[in-house]
This record gives C-alpha cells, sequence and structure tokens, in this order.
C-alpha cells in the first residue's frame, strides 16, 4: 500500500541555451537592420571639382561680303573663258569671248589637242588647286565640289587657250569664224560665281539670307550659250572683305564694347584679327561686322564660313551647371566685428538679457561670403544668429538689427561629410558646365566633392558618399 501512495515527480531537463543560434539570430537581425536602411537611404551623387577651361562648341556662320561688280555679256553667243576663277586680272585682260555659233570652242579644243599645252608650272597649280579643295572640303558642302570642278575646267581652258591668243584673230578670220572678246574694264580678282549678294551691304541682311541649306551660286560652264545681259563673271576689286553674322542677347552685350575680335576658320587653319563694330539687319536684328584687309584671295570662292571667336579665357574649376543652387544669407556691416587682439575677443558683441539685465556676449557665426563692406552669415532656422538679434560695434554705441539678406549662387562641398555650401562666382557658362574662379577666399579648389544636385543640398546635413 505504500508503494502505491508514492508520488512520482516528473524530471525536468535543464534548459540548454544555442549560444550559436542567438548570435545568428542577432547577426542576422543586425544585417537586415543594415541592409533595409542602406536601401531606404537616399543615393548621393557627386562630383569631383576640376581645373581648366570649359570648351564652348558653339560656332559661328557668317556671310562674306566684298566690292564685288557684275558684268554681263554684251551679246547672245557661246561662251568660252581665257582665264581660271580667283585669278588676278589687269585693266585689258581676256576674260570671255562669245561667238553666235559655237564653232570657236570646236576650234580651240582641236588646236590645243594638237599641242604639249601644260607645262610644269601648270601642272603644279593645278595640283596646288586640288590640295587646296580637298584640305578645306567638307560633307556639309558637297555642292562646291561642283564649283571646284567648273573652277579646274576654266583653269585648264585658260592654259589650253593661252598660247593661240596672241594669233587668235588671224587664224579665226581664215576660218570664217566671227565672235566678240570681252577684256577686264577694271582691276582686280575675276569670279564667275554670281549668287545675288553683290553689292550687299550688312544692313541690307536679314534672318532668312543666313540659311546657307538653300544657297545656290550661279556660274556658266565654257560652251554654254549666254543670253545678252545675262551675268557672267564679276570682278572683285579690293582687298578688304567683311564677315557679317547674327548676334545673340548675350553675345551683344559681350562683344559690344570691343573694336576687334580674333577669330579662327573652320578647315582653314588660320586665325587672324578683325576690326568689329556691330549694326542693325533689315529685320532689326543685330549684326556683327568683322572687317579684315587681307586673305581675300583666300576666300574668294565662299560666300558663307564658319568661324570661331577667340576670347581671352581665364583659368578656372569647371563644374555641372546641376550642382548650382542659390542661398540666402545676413548681410551685416563689416564695422561690427571685431577682429581680435589687444584683450579683445574676435567675433561679433550681441546685446543679451541676463536676470532682467541687458548684457553683452560674443558670437562667431560661420562667414561664408564678404564684400568690401559686408560680410554674409548664415541665416538658417538654428544659425547663430537671429532675425532680430541686436550688435554692438567695436568701440562704439551705434547698433545694428539682424535682419537683412541676400541671396549668394554657390554649390554644396562634402568634403568632410557633410554639407557646407559655398560661394562661387562664374567666368563662363554653357548648357551643362560653367566655369567659376578659383582661390576665392570661401570658395571651391580642385579635386573638392560638391553635390552633383544642388537643389538637395542642406547646410549642415550629413552625406554619405
Amino acid at each position: 500500500m505504500a508503494d502505491r501512495n508514492r508520488k512520482i515527480i516528473p524530471y525536468r531537463r535543464p534548459l540548454r541555451v544555442n549560444i550559436g543560434l542567438i548570435c545568428f539570430l542577432i547577426l542576422f537581425i543586425y544585417l537586415l537592420f543594415s541592409a533595409t536602411s542602406y536601401m531606404k537611404r537616399p543615393v548621393i551623387r557627386y562630383y569631383e571639382v576640376e581645373a581648366g577651361e570649359m570648351v564652348n562648341d558653339t560656332g559661328h556662320l557668317g556671310i562674306v561680303l566684298r566690292s564685288e561688280n557684275v558684268y554681263t555679256a554684251p551679246t547672245t553667243g557661246y561662251i568660252n573663258y581665257y582665264i581660271r576663277d580667283g585669278k588676278r586680272s589687269a585693266v585689258g585682260t581676256r576674260i570671255f569671248s562669245l561667238d553666235e555659233t559655237g564653232n570657236l570652242r570646236d576650234y580651240l579644243e582641236e588646236n590645243s589637242a594638237n599641242s604639249d599645252t601644260l607645262s610644269d608650272q601648270n601642272l603644279k597649280d593645278l595640283k596646288n588647286s586640288l590640295t587646296g579643295f580637298s584640305a578645306s572640303y567638307s560633307g556639309k558642302d558637297f555642292a562646291r565640289v561642283y564649283d571646284s570642278r567648273d573652277a579646274i575646267q576654266s583653269e585648264l581652258a585658260e592654259y589650253a587657250s593661252l598660247h593661240i591668243l596672241d594669233n587668235l584673230d588671224q587664224s579665226l578670220g581664215q576660218q570664217g569664224i566671227s565672235f566678240t572678246q570681252v577684256r577686264s574694264p577694271e582691276t582686280g580678282v575675276i569670279s564667275f560665281f554670281i549668287d545675288g549678294y553683290e553689292g550687299l551691304t550688312p544692313e541690307q541682311l536679314s534672318a532668312p539670307d543666313f540659311d546657307d541649306s538653300s544657297y545656290k551660286a550661279n556660274s556658266l560652264s565654257a560652251g554654254e550659250m549666254a543670253e545678252a545681259g545675262t551675268p557672267v563673271y564679276k570682278v572683285i576689286s579690293s582687298e578688304n572683305w567683311q564677315l557679317v553674322f547674327p548676334l545673340t542677347e548675350k553675345e551683344t552685350a559681350e562683344y559690344g564694347d570691343r573694336s576687334s575680335l580674333r577669330v579662327s576658320f573652320d578647315n582653314y587653319d588660320l586665325t587672324i584679327p578683325g576690326d568689329f563694330h556691330i549694326t542693325t539687319g533689315a529685320d532689326g536684328s543685330g549684326l556683327g561686322v568683322l572687317t579684315f584687309h587681307q586673305f581675300m584671295v583666300r576666300f574668294a570662292d565662299q560666300r558663307f564660313l564658319r568661324f570661331r571667336i577667340e576670347t581671352d579665357r581665364e583659368e578656372g574649376l569647371k563644374i555641372p551647371r546641376s550642382a548650382i543652387t542659390t542661398k540666402t544669407f545676413y548681410t551685416i556691416p563689416k564695422s561690427y566685428q571685431a577682429k581680435g587682439g589687444d584683450s579683445v575677443e574676435e567675433g561679433f558683441y550681441r546685446e543679451i538679457y541676463t536676470n532682467g539685465e541687458l548684457t553683452m556676449e560674443v558670437v562667431n557665426p560661420e562667414i561664408f561670403y564678404e564684400t568690401d563692406d559686408m560680410l554674409y552669415v548664415d541665416a538658417a532656422e538654428d544659425a547663430v544668429l537671429k532675425a532680430g538679434d541686436v550688435l554692438i560695434m567695436p568701440g562704439s554705441e551705434e547698433r545694428f538689427t539682424v535682419g537683412p539678406t541676400a541671396s549668394l549662387e554657390g554649390v554644396y562641398n562634402i568634403n568632410k561629410g557633410y554639407a557646407v555650401f559655398k560661394q562661387i562666382s562664374i567666368i563662363e557658362d554653357n548648357e551643362e558646365y560653367v566655369t567659376v574662379r578659383k582661390g576665392t577666399r570661401y570658395g571651391l579648389s580642385v579635386y573638392d566633392h560638391i553635390l552633383l544636385d544642388g537643389s538637395t543640398g542642406k547646410e549642415g546635413a550629413q552625406v554619405y558618399q
């Protein structure tokens, strides 16, 4: 009976703590929290400030104006040229002839084919013409291929005809060929390309005139019929020439006080200075006019020229335009800042009430920029100085109440892991980048890291790069 009444107490096993499992869970929770925090953290994109000039790729397209006198055919007939395009002629030089039947061209071809008409110098001149065309050729001006072809054909015609011109009258008389010879009435450079711009002044040009996509210059080829009164050639009588181009408002302000500009020409490896002034076109638009006194012959076959204006560039720091933002600051007269020394504490003397009594304390807000007479200090809500604070001028009883503000352009520097506004002074800009002055007291330095998007910056905000 005693055995039946005995109580049986179950054995409780001791709780065994799995240290490894607990460590794993803690580590897992930590990693999960870190990953979640990292994914929620805003992505900070920054830019490393670099030195150098900003390259502005914008060029200009200008119209060339010269002293050009156009001459027409005196009678109707088939035209034959005796001088090549772009060659200088004297008064009385044979330019072309006209014959009613076209037999003159056949006669010249027959006689020139029976003799060696091209000398070594002739071949050298032709080679130079082809080399010059090849060096300046651009796919945008494919039409120049035909212009150059006609010019070279004219050059060949000149070489082929020179040896028989002296006896031309007698020889053709025996053949029964009647023709009219035309000689140059003035000294100048001969051109056979007529485009309607001859005789225009800058003030007569308007915006449609600068559209080179529809430009067309007319010229007659040897052997073609020329009607009486048809323009057949022109004489460029002066070395002086003008290059006229449209101006934007910014360019008008930038070049308005300049009397000369230095320009470089695309595809010509040439940079020259030119006299400069601004005029108004026929449609009221602003036009820049460059006047040159040399190299007219080099561009005698061009009506449109692409070029760039070279300006004196100050080397600075290149930053993206997206980094630029503005910030508002309190402006305080410099005379209210104590410089320190001789037991005078540096900073601003601010009036305060302590236990109901008016006393003074020294504060040292960070200075972000200064002019000749003003200091710019932080105007944020948590800044040292607040609107309404009264400052005392050192060594005087004069007071200044903090309140006037001004805005500055700048960027947020994040070198130290938090955002600090840095004022900038822009030298030059384009659509994507600006060049700012380097070496300024409150500005940037090479290799500084700045926020790529300046609008996201906040003074003192922690930044993870």
